[in-house]
């Protein structure tokens, strides 16, 4: 580093930010330093930066999926956040497993890292034990928490899943069924929405349920169509626990030629880029991924710094996207 700073000629603390935090050197100065770096051959040494610092610049963030672009939308969020301040990201896919999750921590936490973003509440007693005992922050993302010593940046699963059932009947639907896959812990809870609801409306009925735990697909979502037309045919309306299943139903009442909305309305959750552009195009829940990415990345950012922010628990909300699958049943 002293080498490359003599070269260049400014200081080796400068040499230092410019690998650091890029965007804090000006552009003309970083090219010269990144040069002479390269002429020398040096490379920073990171192991030696975290003994120095006692930091190590990076942040842990376990999600259950790297095929759902749910979750890539999040990481695009803290991605945004943390690339800026010098962060490396760890990611960890824990594949909606709880003991994957356990394993995935324990083998990041050897990384030293700096702060962790975890996906959900809903951890192993194990996990949660684990978390109690650590010196560095933590944020977890997807849902809401009312304990003052979490810090949680999401929406409520639970309201999402009522808001759009409550706007199918509204609608008029009155045979409503609730299709789910993969059954994690939001799917859970949207599911709790849902059956809400339709008790409210004196419309529950537990054979309009189907939940499976095989991961969700847009090729699964056909098949559970077949299967809840077969269960309950009576159903008018269904509302998918997630726009892929929904998607693959829209494509599955095609080739039946079930009309839809006018024999059977659809709806989804999460609001995928494909789903405005389905034909019919898809009614969903939006939720905010990417600002949930960025929020919960910031609220750890102001951890690290020493602040505590101004809410432990941030509450994004989400949209009900009304679109052509469902209509107005007379």
């Amino acid at each position: 580093m002293a080498d490359v700073a003599e070269r260049v000629g400014v200081s080796a603390m400068t040499v230092s930010r410019a690998f650091k935090t890029p965007d804090r050197v000006a552009d003309s100065l970083r090219e010269r330093i990144q040069a002479a770096a390269r002429d020398l051959g040096y490379l920073p040494n990171r192991a030696a930066s975290q003994l120095a610092s006692a930091r190590s610049m990076t942040i842990a963030v376990l999600i259950p999926s790297l095929t759902n672009t749910v979750f890539i939308d999040t990481v695009a969020g803290i991605h945004q956040v943390m690339h800026p301040e010098g962060y490396q990201i760890l990611i960890g896919v824990t594949g909606y497993s709880g003991d994957g999750e356990e394993r995935l921590l324990e083998t990041y936490l050897e990384y030293n890292p700096d702060g962790l973003l975890l996906t959900g509440l809903g951890h192993s007693a194990a996990t949660w034990t684990r978390l109690r005992g650590l010196a560095i922050p933590t944020v977890h993302m997807m849902e809401l928490s009312d304990r003052p010593d979490i810090y949680a940046v999401g929406l409520s699963q639970i309201e999402g899943g009522q808001a759009m059932t409550r706007r199918l009947i509204e609608r008029g639907y009155r045979r409503i069924g609730f299709v789910a896959a993969q059954l994690d812990e939001r799917t859970i809870r949207r599911g709790e929405g849902y059956r809400r609801a339709m008790q409210e409306a004196g419309l529950y009925d537990a054979n309009l349920e189907l939940l499976s735990p095989e991961p969700s697909s847009i090729g699964f979502g056909a098949e559970l169509l077949d299967r809840m037309l077969a269960q309950a045919p009576d159903c008018d309306a269904l509302f998918f626990c997630n726009d892929d299943l929904a998607q693959g139903a829209i494509y599955r009442c095609r080739r039946l030629g079930i009309a839809v909305p006018d024999r059977l309305a659809i709806a989804g959750f999460n609001d995928l880029a494909a789903s405005a552009w389905t034909v019919p195009a898809l009614t969903t829940v939006a939720t905010p991924r990417f600002a949930i990415g960025r929020e919960a990345a910031s609220m750890l950012l102001s951890l690290l710094r020493g602040k505590r922010p101004e809410r432990t628990c941030l509450d994004l909300g989400f949209t009900v996207m009304e679109r052509e699958t469902t209509g107005t049943r007379t």
